[in-house]
């Protein structure tokens, strides 16, 4: 039977969580390719329910500004990426419980990976301690996020489109143009093309997010 190691336990107390009924965190950190009974899925999906609602309020509170502008920052605050880049200033891809073809492979650094088990953690402390210290432990969590602005900038695809219509251009068209790796740390690069001014492309771990990457390098060569 798994147990959850010393080390890992220290680390999570240490970051903020209740770490009580061990099983709950071995599932929250237990990455699919390690073929146990629980892994970080179903958690993963109330942890995103409990970080939206948690952000959500903190931009009302902050009254930062229209429903348009605390939408765009709601995404971008939580989006994978930025669930990512929270595990990765915690330390979360050395806790992650993932077999060892999946870490060579380069799983533990995967921001898919890392910002679903972020995710996951918070799903685990909601059931753990409830939402109100779920609640605190995100406000300190991202409150670096939250001070560097993220979000406040319009989102690049929103921007490219704008651009388009605004400069009489047929909208932007998208197309995969590859994939590759393993599912758990696949590579997709998306060329984004607007007729008769150019086309750009950007390499992202999801298909959405190689959108971004391209839109955002169309703006800064063409815009």
């Amino acid at each position: 039977m798994s147990t959850l190691e010393a080390e890992t336990k220290a680390w999570l107390g240490q970051t903020g969580f209740t770490v009580a009924d061990e099983d709950l965190w071995l599932a929250a950190l237990t990455h699919g390719s390690m073929d146990e009974a629980h892994d970080y899925e179903r958690l993963e999906f109330l942890g995103d329910r409990v970080l939206g609602l948690s952000i959500a309020s903190w931009l009302f509170e902050r009254d930062l500004g229209p429903e348009g502008t605390l939408s765009r920052q709601l995404n971008a605050l939580v989006s994978r990426d930025s669930c990512a880049v929270v595990a990765r200033r915690i330390g979360l891809p050395e806790h992650i419980r993932i077999s060892k073809q999946a870490r060579n492979d380069g799983g533990a650094d995967s921001s898919n990976i890392l910002g679903d088990v972020m995710e996951s953690l918070l799903g685990a402390q909601f059931l753990q301690d409830g939402f109100e210290r779920s609640n605190r432990l995100i406000r300190k969590l991202w409150l670096p996020m939250i001070e560097s602005g993220a979000g406040q900038e319009k989102h690049p695809k929103s921007a490219l489109q704008e651009w388009a219509a605004g400069n009489q251009r047929k909208p932007p068209f998208y197309e995969v143009t590859d994939r590759s790796g393993p599912d758990h740390a696949a590579k997709f690069t998306v060329r984004v093309s607007v007729h008769k001014v150019g086309e750009a492309e950007g390499t992202a771990s999801s298909k959405q997010e190689a959108e971004t990457a391209a839109a955002k390098a169309f703006m800064e060569q063409f815009a």
